[in-house]
């Protein structure tokens, strides 16, 4: 497979120019460093999957290569979720595998979409395999949470907004799971100069690990953010993405994921999952050996990535420090 170029990302903004939201960018107060906020946790469907399910399906109908039989895919939620809203924008037929851990919110949200939904064993994997099994007896268009090059072209489409609401943008904060969201952006910041700061919840590192391995490599599955972030492996596509000068790797516990999605509330009255709050507390975590440190007067932007989240999980945000959830 090869590298994701910049020309994929071009294509896919032509392709899904105005079908996608536009990124909203917020100033945000940071200290030493200049913030701001992309909100695509407000894109079509609560997350930016909307732009790579686009991409794809749009792709593959021009190819003339869409089955009657629609798309399947295999998701945590968000993946299904925008594959299922793509799909009835066109007409398809969408069907989605999720694990049982799925959280009720995204299930009912994707059985709106009319999407045949069937939750499957407890873990992305398993969902994948039963995904995989269906494409193949069905004929169905098997699609992918993040690891195609016309889903992470599309996740990438991102990168170009920002840049142009911030042309002298130095550096970009994402979270990663399998690695999608990260592969578009890295490969479109890398084009205009600008850093990638990739970040994951400590007990879910799937780039981080193959990044020390060399090779993608399985990682154990255990954080607050594990519903959007817990791949198993990150995409080969995400591993050649991360290996350049220009990419930084950091880990961050989830305790203070918790209390970045907290702060995010109380301070800004934003409710997001826990996966978009995972890049936000790259900046806020503390603890020596973890997150990104700032230069004085660097150019920061955090891509806030999804709210599909239990708003009610916010209730208690308001309380003092120390009496909430997640607090170490």
């Amino acid at each position: 497979m090869r590298d994701l170029s910049y020309d994929d990302i071009k294509q896919a903004t032509d392709r899904i120019a105005g079908l996608v939201r536009p990124v909203a960018v917020a100033p945000a107060d940071s200290g030493a460093a200049q913030l701001w906020l992309a909100l695509e946790h407000l894109q079509h469907t609560g997350s930016f999957k909307a732009r790579g399910a686009q991409n794809f399906l749009r792709a593959h109908r021009e190819e003339g290569t869409l089955p009657d039989a629609g798309v399947t895919i295999a998701s945590g939620g968000n993946a299904g979720l925008a594959c299922a809203w793509a799909a009835r924008r066109q007409n398809v037929t969408a069907t989605v595998f999720l694990p049982q851990t799925a959280p009720p919110v995204k299930v009912a949200r994707l059985r709106s979409y009319g999407a045949d939904v069937r939750l499957t064993g407890a873990s992305y994997a398993e969902a994948l395999a039963a995904c995989q099994d269906f494409a193949a007896t069905s004929g169905a268009l098997a699609s992918h949470a993040y690891d195609n090059p016309l889903i992470a072209a599309g996740a990438g489409t991102l990168l170009e907004e920002i840049h142009q609401r911030i042309p002298d943008l130095d550096t970009v904060v994402v979270s990663v799971g399998g690695g999608g969201l990260f592969t578009g952006v890295a490969t479109a910041a890398r084009h205009h100069g600008i850093r990638t700061v990739a970040v994951e919840p400590e007990n879910c590192r799937a780039l981080n690990a193959a990044l020390e391995a060399g090779r993608v490599v399985d990682v154990p599955v255990d954080s607050v953010a594990a519903d959007s972030l817990g791949a198993s492996r990150a995409s080969t596509l995400a591993l050649r993405a991360a290996g350049h000068d220009d990419v930084r790797s950091v880990l961050v516990p989830d305790p203070e994921i918790t209390r970045a999605r907290r702060m995010l509330w109380t301070d800004h009255r934003l409710a997001v999952e826990h996966a978009a709050a995972t890049a936000l507390a790259a900046l806020t975590v503390g603890r020596e050996g973890y997150g990104y440190r700032p230069e004085k007067g660097e150019r920061i932007c955090v891509v806030l990535c999804g709210a599909n989240t239990d708003v009610g999980s916010l209730a208690g945000a308001d309380e003092p420090a120390g009496s909430g959830e997640g607090d170490s």
